[in-house]
């Protein structure tokens, strides 16, 4: 069974640049082959690790509620084929992006092939590395799936926490099958987390560490440079590879 890690978190937090670190940390840790989800509406899973994205799977899945299956060819196969084109190839990973979440009507159809093919796929991966929205409907899909670790990522601010909270609540209400929860403060300044232990620890969640702010990471990310090919000596890369030390088998 798959090693899966899922992160979820405000947005504008920098959960989907934690997510790349820990694949490129999973890649120099000869931890492969992973599979990466992006689970995110607002995919941009693939920028971050410096792949292009023609397919995806809600894509496939409107096209096949739409009729667009060719004569002669079955529903099964039409999804198959479609959601195997979802897959992209990269070195050390494969990646997947669920895409926009359903439309109006029945998708029950669809949703009952995305599973069966969610499930065939991720048994070729000894690790999973999972993006996620604020929500956690796309963890439930992987129904036969638990997650070993899910990293909740926040930035400094009392709102952000607050939310990363909520998330954890969450998790719990909805019995996903989570093993661990683990906050990440992102772009930390040191004074600005020694104000906020107490209070997360009124929330019961576990600070599993910080990465400190980073003016490396803001120009990759403000330049379109995949975050992956920051250099390991870099401070916030140092820091999160620390913290992924101590949850990764």
């Amino acid at each position: 069974m798959a090693f899966t890690i899922a992160l979820a978190g405000k947005g504008g937090t920098g959960k989907t640049t934690v997510a790349g670190l820990l694949v490129k940390y999973l890649i120099s840790h000869n931890k492969t082959p992973i599979l990466a989800v992006d689970a995110d509406a607002n995919a941009n899973f693939n920028e971050v690790l410096g792949v292009e994205v023609i397919e995806t799977l809600g894509g496939a899945r409107e096209k096949m509620k739409k009729g667009q299956v060719p004569s002669g060819m079955t529903k099964d196969i039409f999804i198959s084929m479609k959601l195997e084109q979802a897959v992209v190839e990269s070195g050390g990973f494969d990646l997947i992006v669920m895409g926009q979440p359903e439309g109006a009507g029945c998708y029950c159809a669809a949703n009952s092939l995305l599973t069966r093919f969610l499930e065939k796929l991720t048994n070729n991966y000894p690790y999973i590395v999972m993006d996620n929205e604020a929500g956690m409907e796309h963890i439930s899909r992987l129904t036969t799936k638990n997650v070993d670790i899910l990293l909740i990522i926040s930035d400094t601010s009392r709102r952000s926490i607050t939310a990363a909270s909520r998330i954890n609540a969450l998790v719990k209400e909805l019995n996903i099958g989570v093993g661990k929860s683990c906050l990440i403060i992102n772009h930390a300044k040191q004074e600005d987390v020694s104000s906020l232990l107490e209070f997360i620890k009124e929330d019961g969640l576990e600070l599993l560490g910080t990465i400190p702010e980073d003016d490396a990471v803001y120009d990759y990310d403000l330049h379109g440079r995949p975050t992956v090919t920051l250099p390991e000596d870099n401070p916030a890369v140092k820091a999160a590879f620390s913290m992924f030390d101590k949850i990764v088998k």
